[in-house]
């Protein structure tokens, strides 16, 4: 029986170069994400960004993996970003620097045993259940005006996911797995620009909470 593939959910975030890094890591959308997705005991955080407050979870072990993935997602858009103004794709806002780039969170099953392949005993096998795309559109305003318009759109873009992550969360939980113990969370890996590289659905660099 094939494999059912598990849920992807893609979620736009619009941000400037002073923000972005804020936006995707802890003071917002991942830790907005993740606190949906502890399932052991927190301590339960609210931050403010942008006239809004998010949730966020008191961890130092998970707000230093964000931190890591913020840090090399900014990094990457910064050193692809740098394009014509004529040419740019992202509005009507008069942006000399634009770029785009991806994180991608997944959550992974423990354990889901099978036949080694010679027969042989059992070996363990990790298993994506869901995965999460954080799609992020950098731009820099070039006037006053364009400041305003900015701000505007990175709080609309904030807000719609933000709220797109309750929606789901609350509507969407049959695929979540058996969860057995709350000494631990699922183990979980952040990829920046993930479809860059090979074999990105498979366990790369993950982190178990």
């Amino acid at each position: 029986m094939e494999q059912r593939r598990p849920p992807e959910y893609t979620l736009e975030v619009f941000a400037d170069p002073t923000c972005v890094k804020d936006i995707i890591k802890g003071t917002s959308i991942l830790h907005t994400i993740f606190f949906h997705r502890y399932f052991t005991p927190i301590s339960p955080l609210t931050r403010d960004l942008l006239d809004l407050t998010l949730p966020a979870i008191d961890d130092v072990d998970l707000e230093t993996l964000i931190d890591q993935r913020a840090t090399a997602l900014v990094r990457a858009i910064d050193t692809s970003s740098y394009v014509p103004s004529s040419h740019n794709r992202t509005g009507s806002y008069g942006r000399s620097q634009s770029g785009r780039g991806q994180l991608a969170v997944q959550f992974f099953e423990k354990t889901r045993r099978r036949k080694s392949y010679f027969g042989f005993g059992k070996q363990d096998e990790e298993v994506c259940w869901e995965t999460w795309i954080l799609d992020v559109t950098l731009a820099t305003p070039r006037t006053d005006s364009d400041v305003y318009k900015v701000r505007r759109a990175m709080e609309n873009s904030l807000r719609k996911s933000a709220l797109k992550v309750v929606n789901i969360v609350n509507r969407e939980k049959d695929h979540i797995p058996p969860i057995l113990t709350t000494d631990s969370n699922f183990p979980v890996q952040i990829l920046v620009n993930p479809k860059a590289q090979e074999g990105w659905g498979q366990r790369m660099g993950i982190g178990i909470f």
